[in-house]
């Protein structure tokens, strides 16, 4: 197939019977998804749902996870724990970048002697601690 041809993954551009037919499921069977979040598909003007590729994708996922034996409040768990692993997975790559922007000035101040950790800006550390008085407010 011709990439110029096929449709970004996340374009919504497949009607709920077309959707229904690629992945294998009932058309109500989407409509259930829908209401229970599992699968959220853009809507129309007109209310019409329209699928991406990846709705899809996530159709073909919950459509193995129930094969396997997981009931429908177990797979919005799982896609939901997926979910933020996906959005930790990226705060670690951001993380990584900014250890990797700051590992020479570490270096070089662990080095010369001059300055420290503390010198650099946003660096600081507060630790605060409530007094025994302020507990029991």
């Amino acid at each position: 197939m011709n990439d110029r041809l096929r449709p970004e993954d996340t374009v919504p551009v497949y009607a709920i019977s077309v959707a229904a037919q690629i992945s294998g499921l009932h058309p109500q069977t989407l409509r259930q998804y829908d209401r229970l979040g599992l699968v959220s598909p853009d809507r129309t003007g007109g209310r019409n749902r329209l699928y991406s590729l990846r709705d899809i994708e996530r159709l073909r996922e919950v459509s193995l996870l129930t094969s396997e034996g997981v009931n429908l409040a177990g797979i919005q768990r799982i896609m939901r724990m997926e979910s933020d692993l996906e959005v930790l997975r990226s705060e670690v790559a951001v993380l990584r970048a900014e250890l990797l922007r700051l590992r020479p000035r570490l270096g070089s101040s662990q080095r010369t002697g001059e300055g420290s950790i503390t010198d650099m800006p946003g660096s600081a550390v507060v630790v605060w601690r409530p007094r025994p008085a302020d507990r029991d407010r």
